[in-house]
């Protein structure tokens, strides 16, 4: 069960941050956008409404003219990965503590490796976890323990709809 279940992980990739589109998105082309990346992963859905709650409650930066660009996008995703595990109000910490410790194309781009790393070693895709950037801090160990968790929450997802999905093969035929 487990090589079926790696099979949508095997090609994941998150767009590195100067990979993000510099021409600006609308609401609904940046939902689109952040969805399709996410897609693999079963669970990370963002719509237009929590992305207007968020910027409404300053968690990530307001779209300018109504267009969102690298900075607003980069957060996004990061929520996306964060959100079914952590409050808002967590979140909204941790954005804090990145912008004090690293620059934001430093932390996302960090973020997008741990998570492929975590996913694949997870997926048994890697047989080991790599050791990702040079230096070892506690904002990181931080980082690396929600992305973690964030790759176990996938896997039991991705686990329990395979039965779901075996349970429903069998009782058709």
């Amino acid at each position: 069960m487990k090589s079926r279940m790696a099979e949508p992980i095997r090609g994941f990739r998150l767009p590195r941050y100067a990979e993000i589109p510099t021409v600006g998105l609308y609401l609904e082309q940046t939902i689109k956008y952040i969805n399709a990346h996410l897609a693999p992963l079963g669970c990370m859905e963002l719509t237009g409404s929590m992305v207007s709650n968020y910027v409404k409650k300053g968690l990530i930066p307001a779209p300018v003219k109504k267009q969102y660009f690298p900075e607003q996008i980069s957060y996004l995703f990061f929520v996306a990965v964060a959100k079914n595990l952590m409050t808002m109000e967590h979140i909204d910490l941790l954005i804090g503590v990145q912008r004090q410790t690293y620059t934001l194309p430093v932390a996302y781009d960090y973020m997008c490796l741990e998570l492929e790393n975590q996913l694949f070693h997870r997926f048994g895709l890697k047989d080991t976890l790599e050791d990702i950037g040079i230096t070892e801090s506690e904002e990181k160990t931080i980082l690396r323990g929600l992305i973690s968790s964030a790759a176990n929450v996938i896997y039991l997802n991705s686990y329990f709809e395979q039965m779901r999905r075996e349970k429903l093969n069998e009782n058709q035929g």
